[in-house]
């Protein structure tokens, strides 16, 4: 089941995307492929700044930019060739740079018409000195509109989206940011939150745990939505305080350090965390011929339709859904190269005067069948790319020893591990060392410690990021909370019971003996059946903290007492009411829309943990989007703590 039932976030920032690209006039759909054939398409350029080239980016190829009547797209910081018969899409920032550009191209007779989009809300003080600029040009009559979009922020999955704010985890728990600095960050993340607020176009309640970051974060956002219900009207409506509002819940990312550092097996996160993965480009590493490094990139389109049925599934299932494509395509192909008697797909001519039948519908079905098999090919070389750092760096060995509960075994696990001579993967077991240390019940043995520390230290490895993980520890306020959660308990992975994470820790051991060996070549025919045998070993799924308390908040008739004493402390906060929405102790409620958002740093493994519990749902009744002020991968984010005393 894919993930994407619903209009999703990105659905959203796509037609807003669309429209402006049609001078902000409606189109009938949201869909580029289908819904700009029918109109009138009128050429242009689009200009934009790295802001803006990040959103557009992230949900839209060139193809698609050329469909909405886009025949150039560059850099505002560019020199850029004037165009003086075209018509001019902006879309930037608005900080005074990008004013002071677009007013020069103006003087310079540039572009025919002006079409001004700010990326967000263009504040009183700019739009002033915007309008005073262009109107000492004397050519107010080429600025036909300027609209604030509301759409600072980057959407890379359906419901998942990140403000691409660097570093915040470091400067919010940096004993020497400044107070005024912190007031900054926490402005810029409630303006980005507004935004996305604003495209979801309907206003939420908001909840969050008291002191720290979240709660700055909260009060901004709550004022900054109020006056625009009152500048608005419409507090007027007749939307209840009921299923009908959404919820937003901000969080601080100390509510769980750990699940940044995990290791996970969907498939999805395997690549972000192994390769690169941004704005739905997969950079991998490659050695040319020569032995040269060098780094291969793939475009996820956001209509790749195996990765939409896929990345949400563990890697195993996904090798073994790549084989069936590919099998069903080999099927379609022969059926189609025997009944039209060419021998490959590629002999068939599209332009030919085709009179026979066969050959035509073979034809109709080309572009289909041709685009189909480059997505399994981008697949097949992606999948295969893992399965070769699967092999190279162990890692099923750090999932399994990730999913265990602390014991004395355990720790024995990983200093076997620790010390199997292997060091492309020291970073890996960091993470693992970490999870043990964060998630144990009680303090591990100093020993166990010392031990592991003297290896990193033998093995030259900066490990610095330990001085901030052995204090937080101390700081996550939820780590007694329970790991498992009612409504994913009755229901395993495939929706049956599994077996205990015990068992499978034992199944998982022979993981590597089975799967390694296999090279890029050897990945289609046979492995199926091993990875289907493979799969069934994966340990139940677990919720993990988050989750537990979007549950608490968004079906509390379902959540465990101890997540709902948790949650029943947070604020609460109704931008629709004038004044004390947070004063009072808020009544259990259920909600079936939320925007989870975390407050320096997400990851994939919470994204899709999240909706894993969503999707697990009778019927299907509950939409969660996530975001963050940045999607943060474990290496950046050990990097990031590692200043941090």
């Amino acid at each position: 089941m894919s993930y994407t039932d619903e209009v999703s976030l990105r659905d959203r920032q796509i037609a807003l995307i669309v429209k402006m690209l049609m001078f902000n006039q409606d189109t009938s759909t949201d869909d580029l492929t289908s819904g700009l054939d029918c109109q009138e398409v009128v050429w242009k350029a689009l200009v934009m700044d790295s802001k803006g080239t990040a959103i557009v980016s992230s949900v839209l190829r060139v193809n698609d930019l050329l469909k909405a009547g886009v025949t150039v797209h560059s850099l505002i910081q560019q020199k850029r060739s004037p165009l003086p018969d075209v018509p001019v899409v902006y879309f930037v920032q608005p900080t005074q740079e990008n004013v002071d550009a677009i007013v020069q191209d103006l003087i310079e007779d540039k572009y025919a018409e002006f079409y001004i989009n700010f990326t967000s809300v263009l504040n009183r003080e700019l739009l002033e000195n915007l309008a005073k600029q262009v109107s000492a040009t004397g050519k107010t009559d080429r600025i036909k509109q300027v609209f604030d979009q509301y759409a600072e922020f980057v959407v890379t999955e359906p419901d998942l989206f990140s403000l691409e704010l660097p570093l915040v985890f470091r400067q919010l728990n940096n004993p020497e940011s400044t107070e005024n600095s912190i007031n900054e960050l926490c402005e810029a993340i409630a303006n980005g939150l507004y935004d996305a607020v604003m495209t979801v176009n309907s206003i939420p309640i908001i909840r969050a745990p008291k002191g720290g970051s979240a709660e700055v974060v909260a009060r901004l956002l709550e004022s900054k939505l109020r006056d625009y219900v009152i500048n608005t009207r419409s507090n007027t409506d007749s939307v209840p305080h009921s299923l009908e509002r959404f919820v937003l819940v901000i969080l601080d990312r100390n509510i769980d350090l750990a699940s940044m550092f995990a290791h996970s097996w969907i498939y999805q996160s395997l690549v972000f965390d192994v390769f690169k993965l941004a704005r739905n480009t997969i950079t991998i590493p490659t050695k040319t011929k020569e032995g040269q490094e060098t780094e291969k990139k793939m475009d996820i389109d956001p209509k790749d339709f195996f990765w939409s049925a896929n990345s949400h599934l563990p890697f195993p299932d996904a090798v073994e859904n790549v084989e069936a494509a590919l099998a069903t395509y080999k099927t379609e192909a022969e059926e189609i190269t025997r009944k039209t008697g060419v021998n490959e797909l590629s002999d068939l001519d599209p332009n030919a005067n085709n009179d026979t039948l066969n050959i035509q519908e073979a034809v109709n079905k080309l572009p289909e069948l041709t685009s189909r098999k480059i997505i399994i090919d981008t697949h097949m070389s992606v999948l295969a790319s893992l399965l070769s750092q699967l092999e190279s760096k162990g890692l099923d060995a750090f999932f399994e020893i990730e999913q265990g509960q602390d014991s004395p075994k355990t720790r024995q696990r990983f200093l076997e591990t620790l010390k199997d001579g292997k060091t492309n993967n020291l970073e890996d077991k960091l993470r693992t060392f970490i999870i043990l240390y964060l998630t144990s019940a009680t303090d591990l043995p100093q020993t166990f410690i010392k031990e592991v520390e003297s290896y990193f230290e033998s093995q030259d490895y900066d490990i610095r990021s330990l001085t901030y993980v052995y204090k937080s520890k101390g700081l996550m306020k939820l780590s007694a909370m329970s790991l498992q959660n009612k409504s994913l308990e009755s229901s395993g992975f495939d929706g049956k019971n599994q077996s205990s994470s015990t068992n499978s820790s034992v199944l998982l051991s022979g993981l590597s003996n089975k799967l390694y060996g296999l090279t890029e070549g050897k990945i289609q025919g046979g492995v199926g059946s091993l990875i289907s045998g493979i799969k069934n070993f994966l340990p139940e799924k677990k919720t993990i903290p988050i989750t537990n308390v979007v549950e608490a908040v968004m079906d509390p008739l379902n959540s465990s007492q101890k997540n709902l004493e948790t949650t029943d402390n947070y604020l609460y906060f109704d931008p629709k009411l004038v004044r004390g929405s947070h004063n009072k102790k808020p009544k259990r409620q259920s909600y079936t829309k939320s925007i989870v958002f975390v407050v320096g740093g997400g990851n994939y493994l919470e994204y899709q943990n999240l909706q894993e519990w969503a999707h697990s749902q009778p019927a299907n009744t509950k939409n969660v989007m996530y975001g963050s002020t940045a999607i943060l991968t474990p290496a950046s984010f050990l990097d990031e703590i590692a200043s941090l005393k």
